[in-house]
């Protein structure tokens, strides 16, 4: 789980050097972590369900092969354009290791340690985002921007070794599970739709032109498309009874709005620091990783929570906690300064922390064992499908609320203006996801999940 975290953020880092090596525009260079994004996105739910037919030990395996292999590619190529095809390779490979992370964990954690176990997951995936601009920085600074992708060789290697030597083998004698067939049309099916979705929301450079709404509406088309497969074909990639579940159903939508709040964090955090509060870049890389750092310290801590209060209790408390600090952050006055800021986010982030741990452990509780790769691989799209809509939309809404047509020389009551109303709109999701959080505690008590053991 570190790893793919850690291969986001430590890109990100890098892409104003990396324009300067390859001499290419920042749009250009931005396609290094599109496309790894775009990679983890549409496959990741495909890999999960392949997972649960071939042996999810096996195919993580060849996923850290694949994304060590092709971090080795990204670390050697001569031309951007090979790497970006490299970085859809280690999108791939991190796709199959963060979808059968997961479901491991349901199979291998006893019931009453999975929400530390699923917390600790979250700490790594929190320490990997933190790690990354750090890192970054330091790795380019000492040794070149290709040891940014070459430090995750010896990494993934350990990581080999590690899941070969401790994860339990594929269990055997499950014929029925072995001969289950694989959805082609599904899947190409929902990589397509997914894809024209992503695209959707990120091309422009913030502009929703024809080609956006072309795409969002291939997208509406394509999920159409993918039920009615689903619903003829005898191995669906995602069986529709799935989200008869209310329980799943309803941990899936709050996976998707809590992501596009926290994004919003990292959206509106940057401008918000440098333009509105003048702080210098230093002062504001070092104050973004206040977020990160409180979601990794929260992370074991949360899970712990989760086993002993119960997940439904820590998911409500950890939604409520998110809504608070995004609620202050709607009334900050420019004032408080940068501590009135950083406050608020580490209350956010925690918060968060205490509400993936219960999300995840309650949407994996008693899901059959063939259907584990492919839940696990809705619930991170949730989370991925959040990221790129809070990046789209959160960052619109916060263009239009500071009334400027280029934000980075808004003026700072303009930018405040702007942080303050993003957050109230961010504030709103939250209190949604906590309305729905309640229903479902509601409801699953009078009635028994379809699906579930």
């Amino acid at each position: 789980m570190l790893l793919p975290s850690l291969a986001t953020s430590i890109a990100n880092a890098g892409l104003p050097t990396l324009a300067q090596a390859f001499a290419a525009s920042f749009q250009d260079v931005q396609w290094i972590v599109l496309a790894y994004l775009l990679a983890v996105t549409t496959l990741i739910v495909t890999v999960g369900r392949i997972g649960d037919i071939i042996g999810r030990r096996r195919l993580l395996l060849a996923g850290i092969g694949l994304f060590s292999g092709a971090s080795l590619l990204c670390g050697v190529v001569p031309t951007l354009w090979l790497l970006i095809a490299a970085r859809v390779a280690q999108g791939l490979g991190a796709a199959i290791m963060m979808a059968l992370t997961v479901a491991m964990v349901a199979e291998t954690v006893p019931t009453a340690q999975t929400g530390s176990a699923m917390g600790l997951l979250g700490t790594m995936s929190a320490i990997g985002t933190t790690l990354g601009p750090s890192l970054g920085g330091l790795l380019i600074a000492g040794l070149g921007w290709r040891m940014i992708f070459l430090v995750n060789v010896p990494l993934g290697i350990l990581n080999v070794v590690l899941a070969h030597r401790f994860l339990p083998a594929d269990r055997r004698g499950e014929p029925a599970e072995r001969r289950a067939g694989f959805d082609m049309g599904g899947t190409l099916l929902l990589a397509l739709t997914l894809a024209a979705y992503a695209l959707a929301m990120t091309l422009g450079r913030g502009h929703f032109g024809l080609l956006n709404i072309a795409l969002l509406l291939g997208a509406v088309f394509g999920v159409g498309g993918f039920l009615l497969v689903e619903a003829s074909v005898d191995s669906p990639l995602i069986r529709l009874a799935l989200f008869r579940d209310r329980v799943l159903s309803a941990s899936l939508a709050m996976g998707t709005l809590v992501s596009t709040v926290m994004m919003t964090t990292l959206v509106v955090g940057p401008f918000y620091l440098a333009r509105g509060l003048g702080l210098e870049t230093a002062l504001v890389g070092l104050a973004l990783s206040a977020g990160p750092l409180a979601a990794a310290l929260a992370g074991v801590p949360a899970g712990r929570m989760v086993d002993h209060f119960g997940a439904q209790r820590m998911t409500s408390i950890g939604l409520f906690g998110t809504a608070i600090g995004a609620s202050v952050l709607a009334m900050l006055p420019a004032r408080f300064g940068v501590a009135g800021y950083i406050a608020p986010i580490v209350v956010m982030t925690a918060s968060y922390a205490l509400f993936q741990a219960a999300n995840n452990t309650i949407t994996m509780a008693g899901i059959r064992p063939d259907q584990r790769g492919v839940v696990s691989g809705m619930l991170n799209l949730s989370r991925n499908l959040g990221l790129i809509t809070g990046a789209s939309v959160m960052g619109a809404v916060f263009a239009v609320a500071s009334a400027t047509t280029d934000i980075t020389t808004a003026r700072p009551e303009a930018v405040a203006t702007g942080m303050r109303s993003t957050f109230a709109v961010a504030a709103i999701l939250i209190f949604v996801a906590l309305t729905i959080a309640v229903g479902s505690h509601v409801r699953s008590r009078s009635a028994a999940p379809p699906h579930r053991e």
